[in-house]
């Protein structure tokens, strides 16, 4: 491809662009696309941030003095959307507009995400009314590098987590590290450990338990033998 020597194009999957997105040459679109990566990647890792703290830890005081609305009253997750004020999100709408136009935005001689308030990983040194200069992308390959596959992992985080949210209802500690009567039987082994995200058994029925294990098994031995299956037959065939 084009653009498999840009930053980014690094383990496990090294250049990564399954549909040809880039597949045409064009620098000002990789470009453009680059930048939004990262941005969205920075927002994702925020984010993620964003849904576990609250979970620990509250500003004290009102969130809308006159709708007389705590902090403590808005609901962790997907069902805070709903209870912030419409002239909250107004709020939030300008903040982003005053980052986009201003302070985070992208200069065009300066390489996708190096910004001059913010810095090569977006580290909002604005606030304090200083200014980065330009990025060594040399020097800096390593943390670039990081900072885009953590982006990338932090987009893929927040989708999963909003989505069990939604379907699942659960924001707390029970999405990361959720219990159950059978975490003491064989598979609880990393790095999943014990692994049941639709709470299939968070009955305790230790007969339906039994049921799909040996279900799991069953269709593990048969998958395993439907992979040597379809790799074998490209090297060896019956005479």
């Amino acid at each position: 491809a084009a653009f498999d020597k840009e930053l980014g194009a690094a383990m496990p999957f090294k250049y990564f662009d399954p549909l040809g997105l880039a597949s045409d040459g064009d620098a000002g679109a990789f470009r453009r696309r680059r930048a939004a990566e990262i941005k969205n990647g920075r927002v994702a890792m925020w984010a993620c941030m964003g849904y576990i703290t609250p979970e620990y830890f509250r500003w004290p005081g009102y969130l809308s003095p006159s709708a007389s609305l705590k902090f403590t009253d808005v609901p962790n997750g997907v069902a805070a959307l709903s209870k912030v004020p419409a002239e909250g999100w107004a709020q939030i709408g300008i903040f982003i507009a005053f980052l986009e136009l201003f302070a985070l935005r992208q200069d065009k001689d300066r390489m996708p995400g190096d910004l001059t308030g913010a810095g090569k990983l977006g580290l909002p040194f604005f606030l304090v009314g200083a200014k980065s200069g330009p990025c060594d992308a040399v020097s800096s390959e390593r943390s670039l590098n990081a900072e885009l596959n953590n982006g990338r992992l932090a987009m893929l985080a927040i989708v999963g987590m909003i989505s069990q949210n939604g379907f699942l209802g659960t924001t707390g500690a029970s999405m990361w590290i959720p219990g159950a009567a059978f975490d003491k039987e064989l598979g609880a082994t990393m790095p999943f450990k014990y692994f049941d995200p639709l709470g299939l058994a968070s009955d305790g029925d230790a007969g339906a338990f039994r049921r799909r294990r040996a279900a799991e098994i069953k269709n593990g031995r048969v998958a395993m033998w439907a992979c040597m299956g379809y790799i074998a037959p490209e090297y060896f065939r019956w005479p």
